[in-house]
């Protein structure tokens, strides 16, 4: 008996809705009311399995995306996404690892729903329009239209910024060793002048609720958060495609994803939320 198209491609599938939506819980839900619509599909009509599991993932996902809208413009503090514990091998494919760092789905997030599903269909995963048309429901000239702006509007915002996986890992451990011991000298060092701090909370632990910039007051921050606590641990593991840390505050979990320039710090990314927690146990599988 052959595998069923579903299950052959369910790690695609995740990634997809999770890039769509930036939450593993929401990327699963999608995935299951996707299996119920596919369980009724007469699979002899169906040519290509894998497109037509995508469109159906897809459109299950832009109806998800459409009813969080609302919830997450009334989450308080910032938003960022939800972290998954992910193997090195993702990192081999540069695009699929730079196409889920928080950092980029931070920047989806200010996409509109649609922006996003043909930007992520188009640029991720090399759908052709005419296929991404059928999707969103508009034309293939519209939808090239759509995907011209998304492309400009990410290309404004993402941190253009490509460093080898051992430059990352050393960066990172050289923050978590300093983020460790609070010296704030050392902090500072490993940081650039222009550094910013985004920390989620999502109103149920204690989090900074708008950006800190500049590496003097981030690093005040990071070294005061050291000396307050009484149980303060940590560890590298693979977030996203690439070197982060995990990071237990007095027993609570933390993760902690960097984008680094120059050999420094330029970007942390800090998700305190415990209800976007729950992954950094179970690796995920990603594909594209």
């Amino acid at each position: 008996m052959t595998e069923d198209p579903y299950l052959a491609h369910r790690s695609l599938l995740f990634t997809v809705a999770y890039e769509m939506l930036g939450s593993a819980v929401d990327a699963e839900d999608v995935l299951q009311e996707s299996w119920l619509r596919w369980a009724d599909v007469d699979r002899s009509q169906v040519r290509d399995a894998r497109a037509y599991l995508v469109r159906i993932v897809t459109r299950q996902a832009l109806n998800r995306l459409r009813t969080l809208s609302r919830s997450r413009e009334e989450y308080v503090g910032e938003w960022l996404p939800e972290p998954l514990l992910t193997s090195p091998d993702v990192a081999e494919d540069v695009e699929l690892a730079e196409s889920v760092s928080i950092a980029m789905l931070t920047v989806l997030e200010t996409l509109g729903p649609t922006e996003r599903a043909v930007f992520v269909l188009r640029e991720v995963f090399e759908m052709p329009y005419g296929e991404i048309a059928e999707v969103v429901g508009k034309s293939a000239a519209t939808v090239r239209q759509i995907g011209r702006r998304a492309r400009e509007h990410v290309a404004a915002r993402r941190p253009r910024v490509r460093v080898s996986r051992s430059e990352q890992q050393a960066v990172v451990e050289r923050f978590l060793l300093a983020l460790r011991t609070g010296q704030l000298q050392e902090l500072m060092a490993v940081m650039s002048p222009d550094v910013v701090l985004i920390a989620d909370g999502g109103g149920i632990v204690a989090a900074v609720e708008a950006p800190i910039r500049g590496v003097e007051l981030v690093a005040k921050l990071l070294a005061r958060a050291d000396r307050s606590v009484t149980a303060f641990e940590m560890a590298t593991v693979w977030l996203n495609g690439a070197p982060a840390g995990r990071v237990e505050v007095d027993r609570e979990p933390a993760a902690v994803s960097l984008v680094v320039d120059g050999g420094r710090v330029t970007r942390i990314y800090l998700v305190r939320n415990p209800q976007k927690l729950t992954r950094l146990d179970v690796q995920s599988e990603l594909s594209r």
